[in-house]
């Protein structure tokens, strides 16, 4: 990855190449332990000043673009801190959309500085893409709400000090009264498990039986939580595009430093033809995934508002799909240290898979590209 790889003027202002010159000063050419512990990731990028991307002190709207320059470089240093990093958006942008929440100062306030670490709790056992068939119930009592459900797949267990918990407030179970709500980690009726994984992730479960909140945790208004799931995975969906390029840029890397040193029948690696072929692809799907990235978030910057999701949908499903042909390879050209657990790209092979899945997987994106181009949704 290249110091110079935002300095694209039809997508990025001088602002923005400033961010990505400090990016990769900070993590592609330098690192840090707590961009490796769980735990100390949200308040290392806090005190750096780095979650001002997710949470703007003077409540103007995300910039994409920042947020994958960001990704993009903190992807290629530590999957891990990506993942919580991202996450600590999801969880706090349902506030940000919502001025009427009452403890909405306070809480940002925490996020932006690292002290509070937030979770986005939406996916449910029978509920993973099909979003309006959940069956976590929110029933009003009093002065409280009473949550009961599950939620699995949930980043940030384990480390959150909240999550917002998306759960169907309407007793006839319509997708119209689905509802978001800020629920403590201590909050009682609540129980946390981790979901053990294939990569080193805080990933878990929710259990809510009779989990009492204030009536003052609503975010929003009842009804409004599918508006503000969409929204929130609308503006952080292209990021993850971003985030899979950093994970391919330091495979390509990777790739690149071990074929220039290793030799093979009197002759370095990187002078095959078959090396170079395939690092000509790799380099090639790279540019082609950041191409589509720039622009879907380009296009967001420009047009907030817009509806047409046809962009981001391009962007998130060809670079997950590239970056995991990318990665692919470059555990090909390690040979049999590319499967070894100290190796950068095994690593970063079991990294990249979970991002074909989440936020929409590759099937859905392909549904709102050919939706779209079929003309369905004006039907």
């Amino acid at each position: 990855m290249k110091p110079s790889t935002f300095d694209l003027p039809m997508f990025f202002t001088p602002e923005h190449v400033r961010l990505g010159e400090r990016c990769h000063a900070h993590f592609v050419e330098g690192d840090a332990p707590a961009l490796h512990v769980p735990k100390d990731v949200v308040p290392h990028l806090g005190k750096q000043g780095y979650l001002e991307h997710l949470v703007s002190k003077t409540g103007a709207p995300v910039s994409v673009r920042a947020l994958c320059i960001v990704r993009e470089s903190l992807a290629y240093r530590s999957p891990l801190a990506d993942s919580i990093f991202a996450v600590q958006g999801l969880g706090s942008y349902p506030i940000v959309c919502s001025p009427a929440f009452a403890d909405r100062e306070r809480v940002l306030a925490e996020v932006l500085s690292g002290e509070r670490v937030a979770a986005f709790a939406l996916t449910e056992p029978e509920a993973g893409s099909d979003v309006a068939s959940m069956r976590t119930t929110a029933r009003r009592e009093g002065d409280a709400w009473r949550l009961d459900g599950e939620k699995v797949f949930i980043s940030n267990v384990g480390i959150a000090r909240h999550y917002i918990v998306f759960a169907n407030a309407d007793p006839a179970g319509s997708k119209k009264g689905i509802s978001a709500f800020l629920v403590d980690a201590e909050a009682p009726g609540l129980e946390l498990s981790q979901v053990p994984m294939s990569v080193d992730h805080p990933l878990g479960r929710l259990r809510m039986q009779n989990c009492r909140v204030p009536t003052g945790a609503l975010v929003g208004e009842v009804g409004h939580g599918m508006r503000l799931a969409l929204g929130t995975l609308g503006v952080f969906r292209t990021s993850v595009g971003a985030a899979a390029n950093g994970m391919a840029a330091r495979a390509l890397d990777e790739a690149i430093a071990h074929v220039r040193t290793r030799r093979q029948f009197g002759q370095r690696l990187a002078d095959f033809q078959l090396t170079q072929a395939a690092l000509a692809e790799m380099a090639t799907e790279l540019d082609a995934a950041r191409l589509l990235v720039f622009r879907a978030a380009w296009l967001k910057d420009e047009n907030p508002d817009s509806r047409d999701p046809t962009a981001v949908a391009m962007a998130k499903m060809f670079a997950t799909e590239a970056a995991q042909r990318i990665i692919d390879r470059a555990v090909q050209l390690h040979g049999g240290l590319g499967v070894t657990l100290d190796s950068v790209v095994e690593r970063l092979y079991r990294e990249i898979r979970a991002l074909r899945i989440y936020e929409g997987t590759t099937e859905i994106q392909k549904l709102i590209i050919g939706s779209a181009l079929a003309g369905a949704a004006e039907k």
